[in-house]
């Protein structure tokens, strides 16, 4: 009998940690040892030909292991973590269903805590042209106008969202006028609902001044091996900055390079530093899960004994 027929749970290994630090690879190295696959938690890599930028794995590391939830929209599509969760959890059964353990792998906090704490999302999802509106209002009107709007409807989202955070006011309103009903119940009806999963949570951190040494070098070898030309050719294909996979971090910054903005230089140091910037936020976002078990990256000899204790913990979860 099985653990999840023991307890009735879901078995779910999850690895997070912040952008650069190694989750690749050392996730490459337990599925290999537990011969599963990986089920990807990362945002940018949802995005049909963002690969240089989005450090996606390549098509060996593909055929060593089979890598889930990456290439699933194109670069002018939205993709949002209630699309990540609909997707990871019919991906986990199709993974159970052939006798392997589900292993998500990513940095994107919100879409793995979206699976793994079940969140209750609105039915209807997003709407694009009630945001273009909302956005435009922010112009016209004033973005503590639409604070004010949110406070009236939503005391308990407004209080846990800053007056300047314009992309959670807009997102609250949205599904406030979309639901009938404020996103504040939501995060209620989520609390309500049960995990379905028996979950190891794992983390990959290291000195942060190593961190940003490796975000620095990792910038510079994707230039090296031709994101300025990725970010060149998906802008001919008629791609720009009001697509969502052209705002993508790096893409960003490399297209208004292109269209005249900043020297390469100066392009290049800001994408270093908005880097930086998300690691700090990703280990911010993980550090409040108090479930995870957390790794040092020391060198590179780490990766072989962090994979070895985590494939234990994991065997012994199994049995």
């Amino acid at each position: 009998m099985t653990a999840d027929q023991k307890n009735g749970k879901i078995p779910l290994l999850v690895l997070v940690g912040p952008t650069a630090v190694g989750k690749s690879a050392l996730a490459l190295k337990i599925a290999v040892n537990l011969q599963t696959d990986i089920i990807s938690a990362d945002s940018a890599q949802v995005y049909k030909q963002l690969d240089i930028g989005t450090a996606k794995p390549s098509p060996e590391e593909q055929k060593l292991v089979k890598h889930h939830l990456i290439d699933l929209v194109e670069p002018d599509q939205g993709y949002s973590a209630a699309d990540y969760q609909k997707d990871a959890y019919e991906t986990i059964d199709k993974v159970r269903l052939e006798g392997k353990l589900p292993f998500i792998v990513g940095g994107t906090g919100l879409y793995i805590k979206a699976v793994t704490d079940r969140f209750a999302f609105g039915k209807k999802g997003a709407d694009s042209d009630l945001r273009a509106a909302l956005e435009q209002e922010t112009l016209t009107e004033g973005l503590d106008k639409l604070y004010t709007r949110l406070q009236s409807i939503d005391p308990l989202a407004a209080a846990k969202i800053h007056p300047n955070d314009r992309r959670r006011i807009i997102r609250a309103l949205e599904v406030y006028t979309l639901e009938g009903k404020p996103i504040s119940e939501q995060a209620f009806r989520t609390g309500l609902q049960e995990s379905p999963f028996k979950k190891l949570f794992f983390g990959l951190n290291m000195n942060r001044e190593a961190l940003y040494t490796k975000i620095d070098r990792r910038v510079d070898f994707m230039i090296a091996q031709g994101f300025l030309e990725e970010v060149r050719s998906l802008n001919e294909q008629g791609y720009d900055e009001d697509d969502p996979g052209m705002q993508i971090l790096g893409y960003s910054q490399l297209l208004a390079h292109i269209k005249g903005g900043m020297n390469r230089e100066n392009t290049l140091a800001e994408i270093k530093k908005q880097t930086r910037n998300l690691a700090k936020r990703q280990l911010t976002w993980f550090r409040r899960e108090e479930r995870i078990q957390w790794f040092d990256i020391i060198d590179h000899s780490s990766f072989n004994r962090i994979a070895e204790n985590i494939c234990s913990e994991v065997k012994d979860m199994l049995r």
